[in-house]
């Protein structure tokens, strides 16, 4: 079974990926953000969680 996860787009490149691969949860509940093509990034992104 080939799973689609939703699409970030880059707020810097406008490139788009799936979320699995351009994101990470960190224990603190923070997120991180980081763009492949262009290699923005972004941290300690707030979440619905904390």
């Amino acid at each position: 079974m080939n799973i689609k996860f939703p699409t970030v787009i880059c707020p810097n490149c406008q490139s788009q990926h799936e979320i699995n691969s351009v994101l990470t949860a960190q224990s603190n509940q923070n997120v991180i953000y980081d763009c492949p093509d262009c290699g923005f990034n972004l941290r300690n992104i707030e979440t619905s969680k904390g």
